[in-house]
């Protein structure tokens, strides 16, 4: 069974047709949209400040999702793949986005729209990532544009193919 706890008197809530793994961990003031997944040793830590997750929003094994106390909160908008083993810490992910394997957001960051951010990358502390590119590197940096066939091809797929593949175990 995952572990689902309050704090603070808070409790995670959740909308409709969403998978949570197991073994996956969330607690606090936490609150999921509809069509969503929370995957294996995936933790949504809602114990210091908010998170709030949109719709069609994927979290994928080992990721953590957290805030800073009393300063940052996290907000993923829809339509959101949060890559394998993605740290996402107090900022905001706008809708359709794509945040790489092993890629680190820092606090105070925004993500805008339509955007990847590639698997490694480390958006450090306050960066605005302008909506409709590529930011890759360490620490991560503008490297292109993003084209429609990569918004569809990989951004939309992988939302899409990850509410299916949640779909396998309920």
């Amino acid at each position: 069974m995952p572990v689902i706890l309050p704090v603070n008197g808070l409790s995670p809530q959740f909308g409709e047709n969403c998978f949570i793994a197991p073994n996956a961990t969330i607690v606090g003031d936490v609150i999921i949209g509809n069509d969503c997944s929370i995957w294996f040793n995936a933790v949504v830590r809602g114990d210091v400040n908010s998170i709030r997750i949109g719709n069609k929003v994927n979290i994928q094994d080992g990721a953590v999702i957290h805030c800073t106390y009393q300063k940052t909160k996290v907000h993923l908008g829809n339509n959101v793949s949060i890559g394998h083993n993605a740290i996402v810490h107090g900022c905001k992910v706008n809708d359709n986005v794509l945040i790489g394997m092993g890629a680190i957001i820092m606090d105070n960051c925004e993500i805008g729209s339509n955007t990847i951010i590639a698997a490694g990358a480390v958006v450090t502390e306050g960066t605005v990532v302008p909506p409709g590119c590529i930011f890759a590197g360490v620490p991560a940096k503008k490297v292109k544009d993003i084209s429609q066939e990569l918004i569809s091809g990989e951004i939309d797929r992988i939302a899409n193919n990850y509410l299916m593949y949640s779909s396998w175990f309920k």
